[in-house]
């Protein structure tokens, strides 16, 4: 097992710089996910993490180990990628010894390391098949497995679950996080999907145009985000600008005065960060005593099943609020006037 620290690492291609001054430590057995939109530079700092990009600039440690010149193999690290990248023409069983042959393990050591590695990974019944006979649950887990198998330091995971259709990327998720903390291996996790991130990680690096925004549990990303980029790209959420009145006070776009606790010093341009789901609709003028509001319109209203998609047409925005879907229940109507209310303390105030 091992920590992984990074100090200043950045990247250029020349004149252009995709990575800038990224500086983390990543503890030992720890599940971090770096998310972020396309081209943010999440995979290039994976893959600098595995030796495959050089450094540009800044130190890059394994296991209190100055990394940045030691060839990948080296490293102490494996890697699985979207693709499984298996030998079709090889049984499950011969894919996941193959790099242990390379390595040129003993007979004995290679089938108990094959054998313990498929229990985990619950493969016991397949390793006599095909790839091509499986499903791509099981085939994503002959990736893992044949990573695993190798017992690394560190295990990078470039969108594993990408090719996978939506249920059964959910079940993946679910599972990689418990074979994570079975194996206690520092995972290093890159994805696009803020759901995937907030659901397996025990940490979240979110990254924008080469620099890491924030760092933090899920629930510190989603409840208090840096700014407005984390606040907008993790989860559903209504930006509403405003101005600063006081430590304690945001006056929106349109004048009204709302409770948002901030650091920020009075006249600092802002946004309140309110969460479709902490939001209430209700007929204009009837929202809670004592609850933060905004008057509007009912636009749009949308049917997911278990829940309602409400947009309301504020004077400078669109406002979405989001509820359970409670069958019989009865609300506003499109084209109604009403008022959108939530509890103090639930909004977040960001800046740039």
């Amino acid at each position: 097992m091992a920590d992984l620290k990074m100090t200043g690492i950045s990247k250029s291609y020349g004149n252009v710089e995709v990575l800038k001054d990224i500086n983390l430590d990543i503890k030992t057995g720890e599940l971090i996910v770096f998310v972020g939109p396309s081209g943010c530079g999440k995979s290039t700092l994976l893959r600098m993490i595995a030796g495959l990009e050089k450094i540009t600039g800044g130190e890059l440690e394994i296991d209190n180990v100055v990394v940045n010149n030691v060839p990948p193999s080296e490293r102490g690290i494996a890697m699985v990628f979207q693709s499984y990248a298996l030998y079709p023409n090889m049984t499950v069983r011969e894919n996941m010894s193959f790099a242990l042959k390379i390595a040129k393990k003993s007979k004995t050591e290679i089938k108990d390391a094959v054998n313990n590695a498929a229990r985990i990974l619950q493969l016991e019944d397949f390793l006599d098949r095909l790839p091509k006979s499986l499903s791509g649950g099981q085939r994503q887990r002959i990736a893992l497995a044949r990573a695993l198998i190798l017992k690394p330091k560190v295990l990078l995971l470039d969108e594993p679950l990408g090719a996978l259709d939506k249920k059964l990327r959910e079940q993946m998720q679910l599972e990689l996080r418990a074979l994570q903390k079975t194996v206690g291996i520092t995972f290093v996790f890159v994805t696009h999907d803020q759901e995937e991130a907030l659901t397996i990680a025990d940490r979240i690096g979110v990254m924008n145009e080469g620099k890491l925004l924030q760092v933090g549990t899920p629930e510190e990303i989603y409840e208090r985000p840096a700014n407005r980029f984390v606040a907008n790209f993790i989860g559903q959420t209504n930006l509403l600008d405003g101005t600063v009145e006081s430590k304690d006070t945001v006056c929106l776009a349109n004048g009204t005065r709302i409770p948002g606790q901030s650091s920020f010093g009075v006249g600092e341009r802002v946004a309140v960060s309110l969460r479709p789901e902490r939001a209430s609709l209700h007929r204009l003028g009837d929202g809670p005593d004592g609850h933060p509001s905004i008057d509007g319109r009912l636009e749009q209203v949308t049917y997911l099943g278990n829940a309602l998609i409400y947009m309301v047409a504020l004077d400078w925005m669109r406002l979405e609020v989001r509820t359970e879907n409670h069958p019989g229940a009865s609300g506003p109507a499109v084209g109604d006037e009403v008022t959108v209310s939530w509890e103090p303390g639930s909004v977040s105030v960001v800046g740039d």
